[in-house]
């Protein structure tokens, strides 16, 4: 794979310039973002256990790694303790602003006849939060602020909205009742795609998928920006890569791209946005720019 020059962020001017060239050329973005974005907006990074044991003291002592965790298992196993996991996240996913990135995406979106469309691994909601239209966001791994039945018993998913967790922090556990089952009162949990996961009710990021072809199929020029999307994991790198189409890479220790015709940039996703909304003269304080 080719390395970008663009890695050395005190010589990313030229590279920016190069972005903004591209942005010009297209009619229609596709933004795709891993967890680096996330971290962005200081949400925690749970790649490796050291970091999900940071945030989740309990799980370390119990030598629980984020596979171990995330799993429907666990749920049979360790009901509280999974439901202490995933509600601690849902409250704070909801309480969480979204960080500049996202703003100076919209803006860019705003500019292009097509506009955006997003492809995420995050099951945070933070796009929509930012106020990106919801019918153009697929989320290939689900999203937490959706429930459905762990057995399941049907093909049901339903908002999260009203199940309000209480958790214990120091033993990440749910002390409240656990969300149930509208039709046959068993456990439900986050429609969420986990390791080991037969259960998962795709139902819903399979509608969003046909929302993105029919999107696709009307766009000519499609740029593709990649926000924090690491190799462990590779379903939003390969889901930009295979558009066949201009590549900005975004990611502070992953960066390589393969063609010529890409970006590289090591950086987070705040630095280099703000680099691009200086070369497209975009006002962070101007809400006409379209934040």
């Amino acid at each position: 794979m080719s390395q970008s020059p663009a890695q050395d962020p005190a010589g990313s001017g030229p590279h920016f310039e190069r972005c903004a060239r591209l942005i010009a050329q297209a009619d229609g973005l596709l933004i795709t973002a891993g967890a680096g974005l996330g971290v962005d907006s200081g949400l925690p990074d749970f790649r490796g256990s050291a970091g999900l044991w940071r945030a989740y003291p309990a799980l370390g002592r119990a030598r629980m790694d984020f596979t171990e965790i995330a799993c429907p298992d666990a749920f049979v196993a360790h009901p509280r303790l999974a439901w202490g996991f995933y509600g601690h996240r849902l409250q704070r996913y909801r309480d969480t602003v979204p960080g500049p990135a996202f703003g100076i995406l919209r803006r860019i979106a705003a500019r292009l006849p097509q506009g955006a469309f997003v492809f995420t691994s995050n099951v945070d909601g933070q796009f929509q939060k930012a106020g990106f239209d919801m019918e153009r966001v697929v989320e290939c791994h689900g999203s937490i602020h959706h429930l459905q039945c762990l057995q399941p018993c049907r093909e049901a998913i339903w908002p999260a909205d009203d199940f309000c967790p209480q958790v214990d922090d120091d033993a990440c556990a749910l002390l409240n009742a656990p969300p149930r089952c509208p039709h046959c009162g068993g456990l439900a949990r986050p429609n969420i795609l986990m390791f080991g996961d037969w259960g998962w009710i795709e139902s819903r990021t399979s509608a969003q998928h046909a929302r993105f072809e029919a999107w696709r199929r009307g766009v000519d020029r499609l740029l593709v920006i990649e926000l924090g999307a690491g190799t462990a994991i590779p379903s939003v790198r390969l889901f930009g890569e295979g558009q066949r189409a201009p590549l900005v890479r975004i990611n502070p220790g992953e960066p390589a791209v393969s063609s010529e015709r890409d970006v590289s940039l090591a950086m987070g996703a705040t630095e280099a946005m703000r680099g691009f909304g200086a070369v497209l003269g975009l006002d962070p304080c101007n809400p006409a720019d379209g934040g």
